[in-house]
């Protein structure tokens, strides 16, 4: 199925491209997101008089993205979880427990943002990275504390 992308999608391309997808991708996940329109005449000349209107939205994303990275760059959060003797968590720190200490420090993201390699079951500290946009992540400290 051929579609035009209304917003930068990474593996598939930039704003304005038409690109060919999998019916089902497009189905059930692109055209109900509103990240793509499908390429016919009248969608393509739609897409031709919205241009400009949708590139400055893309634009100002971007730009707040990016100033919100700036403001978070260096950004440590200190968790405090029930742990044994030898530093284990009871339990693991979650996308939900960094998004809570996240939003207190001032900051609103969304919880989809938090890319979490895999679970915290240890104290200490991790890089945990932020994606902020699809072009914008940021790397915050997330420090995990025992508490006996």
């Amino acid at each position: 199925m051929e579609v035009i992308l209304i917003e930068n999608i990474p593996p598939l391309g930039k704003l304005g491209d038409i690109v060919s997808v999998k019916m089902g991708y497009a189905r059930n996940f692109l055209l109900p997101s509103g990240k793509v329109k499908r390429a016919t005449e009248q969608n393509k000349k739609e897409f031709d008089v919205r241009r400009e209107e949708l590139e400055k939205a893309q634009k100002a994303k971007l730009s707040s993205a990016q100033e919100l990275s700036e403001k978070m760059s260096g950004l440590t959060v200190q968790i405090v979880q029930k742990a044994g003797v030898d530093g284990r968590l009871f339990g693991s720190v979650s996308v939900a427990d960094i998004l809570f200490h996240v939003n207190q420090n001032g900051f609103s993201i969304d919880k989809r943002s938090i890319v979490l390699s895999q679970p915290i079951k240890t104290v200490g500290d991790y890089e945990v990275v932020v994606s902020l946009h699809p072009e914008v992540s940021v790397s915050i400290t997330v420090s995990v504390l025992g508490e006996n």
